[in-house]
Formats: structure tokens, C-alpha cells, sequence
């Protein structure tokens, strides 16, 4: 299917690998021009020369800027001021418990999982319901569906940052600029390694024990690809996708239990 994104411009957040990379590479794919983002440009520049092997016509750039801070963000939108595709995405707070968080690790899921995200989207919206196209995807979490206890404080942010996007998203759709969140869960990318890490640590079992104890929680039973998370991803921001908006995507291998 041709998704009609060739040309168009897109800026992923937090894209130096994982999940944001993943649709980086599909938007590259389909002929988006495309500019990654991250804390480090050594991996950055790994990144784009890794996209660029494999899509040769493909224009990547990439922007070194701190999300969580209004300086990056800054630095972010001096760089690129208008966009057609935003993807946010960042990295969470660590797994824990009530001891842990303090009102300064509240504030700091915030200023993570989604402060970035609505500023960035308050900067753009305006020029894309200008031009009559926007497609914005944030990479939030299954876990705001079915909260658990220890990934508490990621999930607290991503829900907000879940219900001002569907508040946003049915006041600018009529300008074809659409608002999506796509709820990951169990994909084998970094994140999971750091979760497993957590778990062999705190549990005294070894990488592999704890990842076949998580596979076995998933209804597919395998760990979803990041590929297949980056399709859905750029389906999403197709011309094809403008009927959809304000949708909650779980990717998470028929884990979810529930009916809505």
C-alpha cells in the first residue's frame, strides 16, 4: 500500500534506538524525510548511517537536544520549526514502588512522559492545521490501560499526557491533523533489557529466566518486533489514517484482556 508520506517531513523523539528508531525507519521507508533525535550524536550518527545503508534515497538528519528540558526543546524547534509528522516518545522513570516516589520523582515523570510531548505539539499543531495535514503519534504505554503497581509512575504520566491528546485531538481533526497514542507492550527493544535487568537484580533470576517468565504472560507468546511496531506506526501517519484520531493502539500480542 502506498501510504502517500513520500516528502513529507517528520520529527521522532527519542529515535537513537528502540521504538522511536523503529518508526524512523518506516517512515524513512516510505519516503518521509525524516530527522531523529537524541542525547548523543555518536548514536545518532550510527543511526542515520544504519537507515541511510538500508533506505539509500532516504533523507534522515538528526537533532542532539535534551527532551526534557525547555533548552532542548528549544534547540529543537529553532532546528526544525514546522513538521507534517511528530512522533513523541521518550524514556520512562525506573520500575519502583510508593517509597520511591517522592514529589520530585512525580515531577520528573511529568517532565518525561509528557510535558515534551504537548509542548512540542502546542509548536506545531498551528502550521499543520494551516497546511490542512498533521499526523501525531505518541508512543505511550499498555500500562495505561492495565496499570501495575511497579510501573506506576510511568504510567501516571503517559495517562495524562493519554487524555489531554484526546481533548486536543477532536478540536483540530476537522483540519485533517490527527492524534494518536500507540501502547506498547513487551517489544523486544532496550527497554525491555532495562526491565529484565531490574527484575535479575531485585530477584536474584538471570536475564533469561526473567525474560522466559515475560514471555510467558504474553498471549502470542514471543516478544512483539520493533519492525512491526514502526509499520503501525507509519500506517497511523498515512493519508489513509485521517479518519483516525483520538485511538488508543495496543500493540501488545493479544495480551489485553479487556473488550474496550
Amino acid at each position: 500500500m502506498e501510504l502517500g508520506l513520500q516528502g513529507r517531513s517528520a520529527f521522532v523523539c527519542a529515535s537513537s534506538q528502540g521504538l522511536g528508531l523503529a518508526c524512523a525507519t518506516a517512515l524513512a521507508r516510505e519516503g518521509a524525510r525524516v530527522t531523529i533525535n537524541g542525547r548523543t550524536e555518536a548514536k545518532l550518527q550510527r543511526a542515520v548511517a544504519t537507515l541511510q545503508a538500508a533506505y539509500p534515497d532516504a533523507e534522515v538528519g538528526y537533532i542532539v537536544a535534551d527532551l526534557n528540558s525547555a533548552q532542548g526543546r528549544e534547540t529543537i524547534l529553532k532546528t526544525l520549526p514546522e513538521v507534517d509528522i511528530l512522533v513523541t516518545n521518550n524514556e520512562g522513570p525506573k520500575p519502583g514502588g510508593l517509597e520511591e516516589w517522592t514529589e520530585e520523582a512525580l515531577l520528573g515523570a511529568m517532565e518525561m512522559n509528557m510535558i515534551p510531548a504537548v509542548q512540542l505539539m502546542r509548536q506545531y499543531i498551528p502550521g499543520m492545521r494551516a497546511r490542512k495535514f498533521g499526523r501525531i503519534v505518541n508512543i505511550t504505554s499498555a500500562m495505561v490501560k492495565s496499570p501495575r503497581y511497579f510501573m506506576g509512575l510511568s504510567t501516571a504520566a503517559r495517562t495524562a499526557l493519554t487524555a489531554i491528546s484526546k481533548a486536543i485531538a477532536r478540536e483540530v481533526v476537522a483540519d485533517n491533523v490527527t492524534i494518536n497514542n500507540l501502547m506498547p507492550e513487551k517489544i523486544d527493544t532496550p527497554r525491555q533489557d532495562a526491565v529484565a535487568a531490574h527484575f535479575a537484580k531485585t530477584e536474584g533470576l538471570t536475564r533469561d529466566e526473567v525474560r522466559a517468565r515475560t514471555i510467558a504472560t504474553i498471549a502470542a507468546k514471543r516478544f512483539g518486533q520493533a519492525s512491526e511496531f514502526g509499520d503501525a506506526c507509519a500506517f497511523l501517519c498515512s493519508a489513509q489514517a485521517g479518519y483516525i484520531s483520538g485511538q488508543n493502539l495496543q500493540l501488545d500480542g493479544g495480551t489485553y484482556e479487556g473488550l474496550i
